[in-house]
């Protein structure tokens, strides 16, 4: 036990740690009482409020505070109170039950917070605030205002107003719905504390729930059981507890009594709260509850993590607040020219047309659908993935996918199995692969070849680790136990027909358990042979086995063991080592019954037992396999221009392993290109290495050149690395610019998953804390459901951008008119009510369609960079705008940063307008792809925008003279005489209805040939494609009967001011133009594919995308089904 005094026992603590934070961690929910000196321990009350609400709030700074394992036990106890018998833990009296209930009632139930919950108000306030909306609803006001200023002239106000006020909320309501949808599908998944733990109280052992445990308590835990808060032990058995979940580290760690290490992470006397027992038994003191533990602690520092919004957010904010200024702008201008120009003299009427003419072209200019556009096709690709097994908690993460540059993915649980696999079995002299593929070394495993009965006997009955049933088949049931014994016992018994019985058919009569002085583990059975009734079996470290071994079992005959042999043994046993597999030797020895009688009795203290002249059975490797599919996912990301780099708490060598499997690392680390060329790693530069292999050691010692020394690498591991290693690498890489994707499955993992750009997390084998840390689950575990989600995400953004090209193309023929209304005099065109049907009719229908719209080639968009790709260039230019950023400011007490106020950000921001720096910058070529650039702008504003407004004009003076007689002069000259009037003439008011109706059936056909000329990005706007979506043509139809029903159905003209009477004949030129619209953009498609063709990536060479092979016992279910290679033990 260490010294109560750690200062005087400073020679025998270990002071470095493997695993441990390297940094104090950042809390943000409570804080712990500091731990006392040993002589304070005996009189103080025990209490977590230190933590409450009600004292001064944590720093943010803080370091794991758990000391306890430096004490001896017996102090642990006083201070705690609580009675333990350390010789028989089992009649310990544990704490009383008042003393218990009055703990539960000061420091409360042993629960992590949930994060901190925004209403459901206040979530739906926040979606009705956004940019557009407030633009929606401020317009409606304005259509208020109008009212006010002259009720008669303005009745139609009052519907318009009323429209875009419900729309603004309409688009908060979808939103709203579609987050709150989500939100109760995670919550199901959501459970995040053991259930129930036994706890010594009153001598006696009780079943409680694990809420419901305080400080003190003796917990009593065993193998299977999840450890239900922070323990010190005071008594085990051969106990080891899986922290995968916490530190990635995938071998179980042995716990025991004592401990000489001063880190609590990699202190032997203390468990950890969510840890599993896979082995053995143990008794301990509770020191830590709820958010307290170490896992609290953890899910912390994640609730001190933001993302940030959505790329994707971002560029729609963006693409807002230009449309904004340049609607609220030209509003304005026009207002003015149109006031002082035209209706100065006309008093408050004046005032009323001028403030009507203004909020035309401010609603014009503003596509009051696109909110509700861009919220469904997130909506519905949201669906999709979810038929996929893909979660997603934020809309916009549907398009992040897409775009991410980096995904930075866990190794345990998530690229592999967490799951140890029997890979190949060396027996008589031949390798056996247990994977269904020549491609690996050795023959094809079959049950019955010489050797593998034996090998399989040793697996099965030497080992600790059983079923948690034996109802159901093999694959369905759970293994309790060691890691490696786990896979040994699934393959021994996908390949035993009675491997349930087997230990009643061979009842153990000894054992003698894995221990770290003999590495290997000895059981003798009742199991008949001609000499005897007693059977040896041993496994352990190869090279200890080896020493006990004189001979061999070569096809079923026991020779002597030869120079040859261990030449044979060396050479298979350097070969599973290079593979970064977990090697294990068999051996076993059949006891003569002339020294072993039939009532013999092994004893551990007499050591009666052979350990001498054993017959070597063979060598088994083993290893925590990829995951299926997850080798050609991860080479489909690469191929797409992603950079996927593996971010563990596993060895480095072990990393190293896997990445080379799954096609994560194929070419030569800087260590391998100096062994090549024989000279030190010195010597070697660093343009003549692409792949690096960094250890968590190393990371806080690292150097900004060193930093971008790393990312400079196409394959990058980090190993060995704490939850904050994995923090800072993430904010290290969105510092370049990179838009990070993590997945992972550990609480461990959960501050990355938090603070990326996009979180991933796993749904079966994650943690509740990861759980909720991510913004996307994977409901079914598979890492190649991100591949499909990459390509979904890519998918939806072609298709937002297509609906966004098509949807404001039509602001064009609503504006211009809007302007020559006012300037030139022309009769209005159209009203501001039948722009809002426009925009919320036939456009906003026909626009989700796109939603459905499929890939124009069926490998192109996984074929294209990055739209955001993360260049020198890039990295720059990023830096270069950092420096001109506000300077941070901080804390002169506490250090911490101060955010900048909003009016210092806009004084910072409005004086950089008048830079050259700044303009020079913003308008500087880059190689990123947004949402709404200068091609789809042009596009809408300058080239189709304008062709459109022609035609509709064209059709609007043609009715103008064919159904009233008027040329363009005179329609103009009539309106500068107000002949269009309510108070005009009833045949003029008729032809400026038809006039209008025509104008707004003319921009519904234009828009109709420039949805298919939208669609053509990487093709030409005809061909087989444009037919693909049948939901396009169904839009169509739905479309055009909603424009149609508002010209010809009776009783609508009152309310629209269209006519019944419009003749169809009219429809003829913008079908005209129309044409004309596919002819120009074939024209320039061409000319772009000349000036500008598109780059896809170019090939790596050396991906392996040969599907990633099943192990042999994958294959349970079929085994059992056809008994094929199936065979029970016999003697």
């Amino acid at each position: 036990m260490a010294s109560p005094n750690p200062g005087s026992s400073g020679d025998q603590i270990q002071s470095e740690s493997k695993i441990a934070f390297s940094e104090p961690l950042k809390l943000t929910r409570t804080r712990t009482t500091n731990i006392p000196t040993a002589s304070e321990m005996t009189n103080e009350k025990i209490s977590e409020k230190a933590g409450s609400k009600t004292d001064a709030p944590a720093s943010k700074d803080k370091a794991l505070d758990i000391t306890e394992h430096l004490f001896p036990i017996e102090d642990i106890a006083a201070r705690y109170g609580v009675s333990i018998d350390t010789a028989r833990a089992s009649n310990s009296h544990g704490l009383d039950s008042a003393v218990a209930a009055q703990r539960l009632i000061e420091n409360g139930p042993n629960v992590l917070a949930p994060p901190k919950e925004i209403s459901a108000f206040m979530k739906f306030f926040h979606c009705l605030t956004s940019l557009f909306n407030l633009l929606l609803m401020f317009a409606g006001i304005l259509n208020y205002i109008l009212l006010a200023i002259d009720p008669e002239g303005n009745k139609m106000s009052t519907y318009l107003g009323a429209i875009l006020i419900i729309v603004a909320f309409l688009n908060a309501a979808i939103e709203f719905y579609q987050a709150q949808k989500t939100a109760q599908v995670l919550q199901s998944f959501l459970n995040l504390m053991p259930q129930k733990c036994y706890v010594v109280r009153d001598s006696k052992s009780v079943q409680i729930s694990a809420a419901e445990l305080v400080l003190g308590d003796v917990v009593f835990a065993r193998m299977g059981d999840k450890i239900p808060a922070d323990i010190l032990l005071f008594a085990c058995t051969e106990m080891k507890v899986d922290n995968s979940s916490l530190t990635g580290e995938t071998d179980p760690q042995t716990r025991s009594i004592t401990n000489n290490m001063k880190s609590p992470l990699e202190a032997h006397n203390i468990c950890f709260n969510g840890s599993l027992v896979v082995n053995g038994e143990g008794y301990g003191i509770v020191i830590r509850t709820g958010d307290n533990t170490v896992l609290g602690q953890i899910a912390g520092l994640t609730a001190a993590e933001d993302s940030g919004k959505s790329p994707l957010s971002r560029e729609i904010d963006d693409f807002v607040k230009v449309i904004a200024a340049i609607a609220i702008t030209t509003a304005i201008i026009f207002f003015l020219i149109g006031y002082f120009a035209v209706y100065q003299y006309q008093g408050s009427s004046g005032i009323a047309n001028t403030l009507n003419f203004a909020i035309g072209v401010f609603v014009a200019f503003v596509p009051e659908g696109l909110p509700a556009t861009v919220t469904m096709l997130l909506t519905i690709a949201a669906k999709r993935m979810a038929a996929q097994n893909v979660l997603v908690k934020d809309l916009t993460g549907v398009e992040t996918l897409g775009a991410i540059t980096l995904l930075a993915t866990d190794k345990t649980g998530t690229l592999t199995r967490n799951q140890m696999t029997v890979t190949n079995i060396w027996s008589s002299l031949n390798m056996y692969s247990a994977f269904r593929s020549a491609a690996n070394a050795g023959a094809p495993f079959d049950a019955n070849s010489p050797g593998i009965p034996e090998v399989l006997a040793i697996s099965a009955l030497c080992s600790r680790a059983k079923f948690d049933r034996t109802d159901v088949p093999i694959s369905e049931r759970q293994v309790l136990g060691d890691a490696t014994e786990s896979g040994l016992t699934r393959f021994a018994a996908a390949n035993i027909g009675n491997f349930d019985s087997l230990n009643d058919v061979y009842p153990k009569v000894f054992e003698v358990p894995f221990n770290s002085d003999n590495k290997w583990a000895m059981t003798i059975h009742k199991k008949e042979h001609a000499a005897g009734s007693f059977t040896l079996l041993i496994k352990g470290a190869p090279e200890r086995i080896l020493r006990l071994c004189s001979s061999i079992l070569v096809n079923g005959e026991v020779v002597p063991l030869t120079e040859e042999h261990s030449k044979s043994y060396d050479e298979m046993y350097a070969l599973m080592a290079s593979k970064g597999h977990r090697v294990l030797a068999f051996a076993q020895l059949l006891l003569p019954r002339s020294q072993y009688p039939d009532d013999y009795v092994f004893e551990t203290e007499k050591k009666n037992y052979p350990t001498t002249d054993l017959c070597f059975v063979g060598l088994v490797s083993l290893e925590d396999p990829p995951k299926h599919g997850v080798r050609e996912a991860i080479g489909r990301c690469r191929s797409a221009g992603i950079r996927v780099m593996m971010v563990t708490g596993d060895h480095p060598l072990t990393a190293e392993a896997i990445g080379r499997k799954i096609n994560l690392m194929i070419s030569d680390t800087k260590e391998m290109v100096a062994k090549h060329r024989g000279c030190s790693i010195d010597k070697v530069a660093d343009h003549e290495y692409n792949a690096i292999v960094i250890h968590g050691e190393q990371i806080d010692s690292l150097t900004d050149h060193d930093w971008d020394t790393i990312f400079s690498k196409n394959e990058i591991i980090f190993a060995r690395t704490s939850p904050k290693h994995k923090l800072q690498i993430v904010k290290r890489a969105q510092a370049l610019g990179h838009i990070v994707g993590v997945t992972g499955d550990g609480v461990n993992d959960s501050p990355a998953l938090k603070k990326a750009d996009l979180g991933i997390a796993m749904n079966l084998s994650g943690s509740d804390v990861s759980k909720d840390a991510a913004a996307m689950i994977l409901l079914d575990d598979n890492f190649a459901s991100t591949v499909r989600g990459i390509e979904e995400g890519r998918l939806i953004f072609t298709n937002l951008k297509k609906s966004i090209q098509y949807t404001i193309t039509h602001s064009m023929p609503e504006v211009i008119p809007n302007l020559l209304y006012v300037i030139a005099s022309v009769p209005l065109p159209i009203s501001a009510m039948l722009i809002l049907v426009i925009d919320l009719g036939f456009e906003l229908i026909i626009s989700l369609t796109f939603a459905w719209d499929k890939p124009e080639t069926s490998t192109g968009l996984m074929r294209l960079p990055p739209r955001k790709p993360v260049t020198s260039a890039s990295i720059d230019r990023r830096r270069r705008l950092a420096s001109r950023a506000l300077p941070p400011v901080f804390d002169t007490e506490s250090g911490e940063e101060i955010k900048p106020t909003f009016l210092a950000r806009f004084q910072h921001d409005f004086k950089a307008l008048f830079t050259s720096v700044y303009w020079r910058e913003r308008f500087e070529a880059t190689e990123e792809e947004v949402l709404v650039d200068a091609g789809l702008l042009s596009w809408a504003y300058l080239e189709v925008g304008v062709i459109e407004t022609i035609g509709a004009l064209v059709t609007f003076f043609v009715v103008f003279y064919k159904e009233g007689g008027y040329t363009p002069a005179q329609a103009v000259a009539l309106q500068k005489q107000n002949a269009f009037s309510s108070k005009g003439n009833p045949f003029d008011l008729e032809v400026l209805a038809k006039a209008q109706s025509s104008f707004y059936l003319s921009i519904m056909i234009m828009q109709l040939f420039n949805l298919f000329a939208c669609k053509a990005r990487l093709r030409l706007p005809f061909g087989t494609y444009m037919f693909s979506n049948v939901r396009t043509f169904v839009g169509i139809v739905f479309g055009c009967a909603l424009g149609f029903l508002i010209v010809y159905c009776p009783g609508l003209p009152v309310v629209f001011g269209t006519s019944n009477d419009t003749p169809f004949i009219y429809l003829l030129i913008p079908i005209a133009f129309g044409v004309f619209i596919i002819f120009y953009a074939t024209i320039r498609q061409l000319v772009l594919r000349r000036l500008r063709p598109t780059a896809f990536n170019d090939d790596i060479l050396g991906l392996n995308m040969v599907p990633t092979i099943k192990t042999i016992f994958s294959r349970t279910r079929s085994l059992q089904r056809t008994n094929s290679n199936v065979a029970p033990i016999k003697n």
